[in-house]
């Protein structure tokens, strides 16, 4: 059977996992009375509360006798380690692309990588049928950015097909014809897309999607380069020197089949697959026969920009809502996902309690935080710090983003007045209609962590923004971080609703009464630039003139939610968020008002 191998590319909620819905059930993936799940790629809870994809899935149909795989890659830039890793699988890339928004830089960043590995790309316009559609605008913007990003002529001579991927159907125009449909795009790849190229020689795959299964153990899914595969065959794994890291048989081959993996007797070069029965090999590896000497190149990295502190939770709640609580299960798990996730970098600290978790941003590193606290994990976690590095001459050096803003006309100002706080530069403002203007910067990282919060209320959340990593610059100075202080528990206990009316004129509250509290927590923000410590758990007083039912019933100000990408970017250096598997807790490092003093002191003195 013919083969061919696609990527679908797409900024986050452009409509890629919607669109690939539509194509399985349009190749007749389902049964006629089969319940169909809604964006069946996202499978992880995460993905399917976030609407976003996190994690590169493949799935396969088949049209007029050509099976073609389908990747369905991520569309952010935290998790584009996936990305580097599934292109390499591909020989074609359809590049999604929202009629009214237009190229944004997400899909600037993948599309950008695609283009490297030499795809030849497929250009689909999705949501025309939006009121504010402007197809032939976003055509214009897509090659103005596929020349920006060097693609070769016959890369810019791409075809064009436009639709909505949400009602299944794509054309060559804009108007929708009578019997629409997704088939112009499935005659377009088997067209357009080459077969893939296969080399001579034994058989060799490179990993690129890792995965564990409790019945098979590691699965690890791949292109095959050269050759074919049986079960029960011998193969080595050699690492990206050419080291051999194990040898074993091969237990099972699985191949995708619509949704489902289906074990079969043999595969052959061209096709993607996954392969069980080994227990060392990973991601990046290249599984051979035995006869090979040489590993395959795998997609370079790009480096981690954020760091984070994963610490074990010495808080007085500790232990009594999570059960793996331990240093040696946080650094188990912390392993077991850096193996399947390259982009992630783990680093053991010399007190051995505490590791530094480095990746590609904020977003990526709270989705690995929300996943393991909802296995039960229990740890505190610091707040995430920009990578530096010195450059030959011994120049501190910093990451810049390419900033994207898009906000109503009368928001602007206060956009371009705090990003130029944060050291930024304003590289482009243009309207992008309906009174909208689109504004891109060139912004240090340390600035960005902890904006977007800001900005939704600045912009009464009528902004949306979107982050690119650009490169490295020299370091831009100083840059002012939170303005208040927070309000903390002197005590532990219980916090009591009578206490915290009385403190509403300190600030505003983030915990509930009924909340446990201890001492060194931060229940609240204070309105000025200091720290105070507060008594939260003083009830009312009652003598025998006055009883507990006199007075009115006490009127509480709803508390501020914290969430945790929010508290994340919203503490400062020496504070820490505590995960759980019930609650988010902010508190101070040190807990005791002593130890505090002491190391702000030390902090002065070096």
């Amino acid at each position: 059977m013919a083969l061919r191998n696609i990527a679908i590319i797409a900024h986050v909620d452009h409509g890629k996992t919607t669109l690939v819905d539509e194509l399985l059930k349009q190749s007749g993936v389902y049964r006629e009375n089969e319940r169909v799940q809604e964006r069946a790629m996202d499978s992880g809870d995460i993905e399917k509360e976030r609407g976003i994809t996190i994690l590169a899935k493949a799935t396969s149909v088949e049209w007029k006798g050509t099976r073609i795989n389908i990747v369905d890659t991520p569309g952010h830039a935290d998790f584009g380690g996936e990305v580097e890793r599934i292109l390499s699988m591909v020989d074609g890339a359809i590049v999604l692309v929202d009629a009214a928004e237009g190229p944004m830089p997400q899909t600037k960043f993948v599309v950008g990588k695609a283009l490297k590995v030499g795809l030849r790309p497929i250009v689909a316009v999705n949501k025309i049928d939006r009121s504010d559609a402007r197809a032939d605008e976003v055509i214009n913007e897509v090659f103005d950015l596929f020349a920006a990003l060097d693609a070769t002529d016959e890369q810019l001579d791409f075809p064009i097909l436009y639709g909505s991927g949400r009602d299944g159907w794509m054309a060559p125009e804009t108007e929708k014809p009578a019997d629409a449909s997704l088939a112009p795009l499935f005659d377009l790849v088997v067209e357009h897309v080459p077969e893939p190229k296969v080399e001579a020689g034994p058989f060799r795959m490179i990993g690129t999607i890792l995965e564990a299964n409790p019945f098979l153990g590691r699965i690890i899914t791949g292109r095959i380069e050269s050759g074919s595969i049986k079960p029960n065959q011998t193969v080595k794994v050699l690492g990206a020197d050419g080291k051999q890291i194990e040898s074993g048989r091969i237990s099972k081959i699985l191949a995708f089949r619509g949704l489902e993996r289906q074990p079969v007797e043999e595969a052959h070069a061209g096709d993607i697959v996954a392969i069980a029965g080994l227990s060392k090999g990973t991601v990046a590896d290249t599984f051979c026969a035995p006869s090979v000497t040489e590993p395959l190149q795998a997609q370079p990295i790009d480096p981690p920009t954020v760091t984070m502190s994963f610490l074990v939770n010495d808080s007085p709640l500790a232990g009594t809502e999570g059960d793996k609580v331990t240093s040696r299960v946080i650094r188990d798990r912390l392993l077991k996902e850096a193996e399947g996730n390259v982009a992630l970098k783990i680093e053991e600290a010399e007190s051995k309690d505490s590791f530094y978790v480095s990746g590609r941003g904020e977003l990526q590193l709270a989705v690995l935080i929300e996943t393991m606290r909802r296995e039960g994990f229990e740890l505190a976690v610091s707040r995430p710090r920009v990578v530096m590095h010195k450059d030959e001459s011994g120049t501190l050096m910093e990451p810049i983003e390419e900033v994207v803003i898009d906000v109503d006309e009368e928001h602007s100002g206060v956009v371009v007045q705090k990003m130029s706080e944060r050291k930024s530069e304003m590289a482009e403002l243009r309207p992008s209609g309906g009174n909208r203007v689109r504004l891109v910067f060139y912004a240090p990282t340390r600035g960005l962590i902890g904006y977007q919060s800001e900005l939704l209320t600045d912009t009464r959340g009528t902004a949306v923004m979107n982050r690119l990593f650009h490169e490295y610059q020299p370091y831009k100075g100083e840059i002012g971080g939170r303005v208040n202080g927070v309000l903390l528990s002197n005590q532990p206990g219980e916090a009591v609703a009578y206490a915290m009316f009385n403190l509403e004129d300190r600030g505003p509250m983030i915990i509930e009464p009924g909340d446990k509290v201890y001492q060194g927590m931060i229940i609240g923000i204070h309105t000025r630039d200091n720290d105070l410590e507060v008594n939260v758990l003083k009830g009312k007083q009652l003598t025998n003139i006055r009883s507990a039912g006199k007075d009115e019933a006490v009127k509480l100000t709803p508390p501020i939610k914290m969430t945790l990408d929010r508290a994340l970017s919203w503490i400062q250096d020496d504070e820490l968020v505590e995960v759980t598997p019930k609650n988010i807790r902010l508190r101070k490092m040190y807990l005791d008002p002593n130890d505090r003093k002491r190391s702000e002191k030390q902090r002065l003195a070096g």
